[in-house]
Formats: structure tokens, C-alpha cells, sequence
């Protein structure tokens, strides 16, 4: 896993990075979740779907007062730790190896929580390379993000708020029902339409899932696009 520097240009930044083979570097969604995460003084954060830790490291700058994040690449403790370190939160935040909640005590709850797992269906994720484990988030990009809402509303405290990524490359209908079922408030709080690589856009995996209405797209002149939303959720 030979390490790599990644030059964060988003909030905060410009701020250098270490990544490696093996962690998912920070992208147009990163941005949009930096931009529109609030966190107050003393609030108690978890950040799930970690990747090189900059979420972490930007909710401890703006005051968090501890800070777990987690992921599933095999050297996100070392690799994120030493981001954390390098620029000066490594008091606050803690990082683990493991899928969603499960490095965390049972009794850990959150103010904040950032909700950044994968929600690209399997197959694009296999056809993209924009994740180095080439694992998405089920076959219509869904099922992770909605069992990581599920794991999430019970470790909110009452008024926690999570912050959620959805996208038209999933089934975001699904994604955003079960949101709606379990916080009773979501609020949008940004989006942007980012365009497609012609190379994704011209695979038989997109074609069917179009097809399918599992993703879906907008023209804007010759290029496919598609739109990234951030929300809000507040646990009751």
C-alpha cells in the first residue's frame, strides 16, 4: 500500500493529505459535505465511511469536542491518524477499522453524524474505479446507505443531526423514504450536477440500470449528468 499525497482544496484547505492504494480520496461529494456541515462547540461527532479523515479533521477544527471515524479499508487507522496528526486534531479524533457502527462501543452516541458510505449500484462501482475495494453500495446503491440510516438514527442523541449524501446514480426514492420514516425531518441542503465520464456513461451496467430507472439522467449539451444532494436529518 504505498502511500500518496492528496492536496485537499475544500473548506479549510488548501490542506495535504496521505492516501494509499487502498483509500477512497476525497471527491465532488467530500466537497459538497464540507461545505455544508455545521458543527457546534462541544459537539461529539462519528463519521462513517471515513476514507483519508478529512471530514473528521474539518469537524474538529470547527469545534467538535471528540470526533470517531471509521471505514472499512484495511489502513485507514494508520493512514488517516497520521492526517489527523499532521494537521493538529489527533487530541480529538479517533479512528477504527470496521463496517458502520460496529468499532464503537455500544453506548457511544453522536451530536453530528457524517454519513459517507458508498451508494453507487455494485456494478458501477466495479465499472468506475472511483473506490479502491470496488465495492458499492448494493445493487441499486441503496442498501448500504439505508442500513447505515438505520445504525445511524440509534446513535444520534435527541436533535443529532445527520448529515446524508444521496445521488441520481442510485435509487435515491429509496434512500430518502426510509430517511423520512426514521427522522421525521430531512432537510436538502445542497446539490450540484456533476457530468458522467463518457467511458461510464457507454457501459452496459449504466444502459441498465437507465433503462431500469435505478439512476437517472439529465442531458446538458453533449454529456450525461448526474446530481449529488446533501441533506439533513434530525432525530427527534
Amino acid at each position: 500500500m504505498v502511500p500518496q499525497t492528496f492536496r485537499w482544496t475544500g473548506r479549510l484547505g488548501p490542506l495535504d493529505l496521505e492516501v494509499s492504494d487502498s483509500t477512497f480520496q476525497p471527491s465532488t461529494i467530500s466537497v459538497l459535505l464540507a461545505d455544508a456541515l455545521e458543527v457546534h462547540q462541544g459537539d461529539e461527532v462519528i463519521d462513517v465511511g471515513c476514507g483519508s479523515g478529512i471530514l473528521s479533521i474539518i469537524a474538529a477544527k470547527l469545534g467538535a469536542l471528540r470526533v470517531f471515524g471509521m471505514d472499512t479499508a484495511p489502513d485507514v487507522v494508520g493512514v488517516a491518524s497520521r492526517n489527523a496528526a499532521r494537521h493538529g486534531v489527533a487530541h480529538t479524533v479517533t479512528f477504527l477499522h470496521g463496517d458502520l457502527f460496529a468499532p464503537l462501543s455500544p453506548e457511544v452516541r453522536a451530536d453530528v453524524i457524517i454519513g459517507d458510505v458508498s451508494g453507487i449500484p455494485d456494478s458501477l462501482a466495479v465499472e468506475s474505479g472511483w473506490f479502491p475495494s470496488r465495492a458499492g453500495g448494493g445493487p441499486r446503491g441503496s442498501e448500504l446507505p439505508i442500513r447505515m440510516l438505520r445504525a445511524a438514527r440509534e446513535r444520534l442523541r435527541a436533535g443529532g443531526r445527520l448529515f446524508l449524501p444521496t445521488g441520481t446514480l442510485q435509487d435515491e426514492g429509496a434512500i430518502l423514504r426510509t430517511a423520512r420514516a426514521l427522522y421525521g425531518k430531512i432537510t436538502q441542503l445542497t446539490e450540484r450536477q456533476i457530468p458522467l465520464p463518457r467511458a461510464l456513461a457507454e457501459t452496459s451496467a449504466l444502459v441498465k440500470l437507465a433503462k431500469e430507472k435505478t439512476v437517472r439522467l439529465a442531458e446538458r449539451g453533449s454529456r450525461l449528468v448526474w446530481t449529488a444532494r446533501v441533506w439533513e436529518c434530525t432525530a427527534p
